[in-house]
């Protein structure tokens, strides 16, 4: 089939994939508080500590990635000569987590970054690759790490600072996604259309409110989703975000009001749903690449199987600041990406 006949450019950000890519198998691995949460008996694994047998924070978000590609091999019963590429990122500098964690599958590696978007990122170009005809099977693999985070961007965990109520928590895991241009013998879901984002920066400073910060791109990657594709927020039963939490959903559902579209029924953050807020002091909820990531693999893609959803929007959301930019007195700006993921209908898987 051609590509012309396999890909529709809709409107000014958005993809309809007229034969969609299906997600053969994902897997997820997450640490000790995620393990604790309401999700904890949807993941595949759950880390004893977070060391996860390793010497540094870094080594141990690299064994998270490992594994999770491992465990998604496995479940799909494929071999990793098998794989096209890999589509890979984390927050940490020069991408070190995947490409440490990664290196021993020599497979094809391109590696991306869109900070706690990375999910929808790689899901985004490794579905266009599949659909484009270029790869028959790919990965798209993204991790994050509470402490490796911390360290990172704001405090190491010695330093012992207080976080304000506004600050999200780093959620400690890895998703690993099997993307193919055919079901196999049974696929879990089928993306079925894009919207990439751009990057909004409304002027906010405040590295302790990524909610605050990213919930502008959300509003422009839904809104815009809503437009090119001609839907009502109706259809879709869920629109997920990734990683806005408390603060950052009741900015994201104030910004989509004043466009007159209103998602309050549909709304669904990741960093809300993996953590209990009244059990777990994670303040505004989670966020972080693992976040979305291991959240879809559990939990949203079990609702789609089951048939409870038939098709949602997830849009995972990154906040694009780095210890140079945010020590230079720079804005967070943010991104979202938009991926349309819907269940296989009957004869169909």
């Amino acid at each position: 089939m051609s590509q012309e006949k396999n890909v529709c450019s809709m409107g000014k950000q958005s993809i309809e994939l007229k034969t969609p890519v299906y997600i053969r198998e994902s897997a997820s691995i997450v640490g000790t508080k995620e393990g604790q949460g309401p999700l904890a008996e949807l993941f595949d694994m759950i880390g004893e500590d977070d060391m996860f047998g390793c010497d540094s924070w870094e080594e141990a978000e690299s064994s998270l990635q490992k594994d999770a590609v491992f465990l998604a091999l496995n479940k799909a019963g494929m071999k990793k000569e098998e794989i096209r590429y890999i589509f890979a990122g984390d927050l940490l500098g020069q991408s070190i987590a995947s490409s440490f964690g990664l290196a021993s599958y020599e497979i094809p590696l391109i590696g991306m970054y869109g900070a706690c978007s990375t999910c929808g990122l790689t899901l985004s170009m490794g579905a266009m690759a599949v659909s484009g005809g270029f790869a028959e099977h790919v990965l798209c693999v993204t991790s994050s790490h509470f402490a490796s985070a911390e360290k990172e961007f704001r405090f190491p965990l010695g330093y012992g600072n207080q976080r304000p109520l506004s600050a999200s928590w780093t959620v400690t895991g890895s998703g690993a996604f099997l993307l193919s241009g055919d079901k196999g013998t049974k696929a879990r879901a089928k993306i079925t259309g894009i919207t990439t984002g751009k990057i909004m920066d409304y002027g906010l400073k405040d590295s302790q409110n990524m909610g605050a910060c990213m919930a502008p791109a959300a509003c422009d990657t839904i809104y815009n989703n809503l437009k090119d594709f001609g839907r009502k927020p109706s259809d879709y039963d869920k629109i997920i975000t990734g990683d806005l939490g408390t603060v950052g959903q009741h900015a994201l559902l104030d910004l989509l009001n004043e466009k007159d579209v209103d998602i309050a029924g549909q709304h669904m953050d990741c960093g809300i749903e993996i953590y209990d807020a009244k059990e777990q002091d994670t303040h505004a909820g989670g966020s972080g690449c693992g976040c979305s990531a291991v959240t879809l693999s559990a939990y949203i893609l079990k609702k789609i199987e089951e048939g409870v959803w038939k098709r949602v929007l997830f849009v995972p959301t990154g906040a694009l600041l780095s210890k140079t930019s945010f020590n230079e007195g720079q804005t967070v700006p943010g991104i979202a990406h938009g991926v349309v993921i819907e269940a296989i209908g009957e004869g169909e898987a």
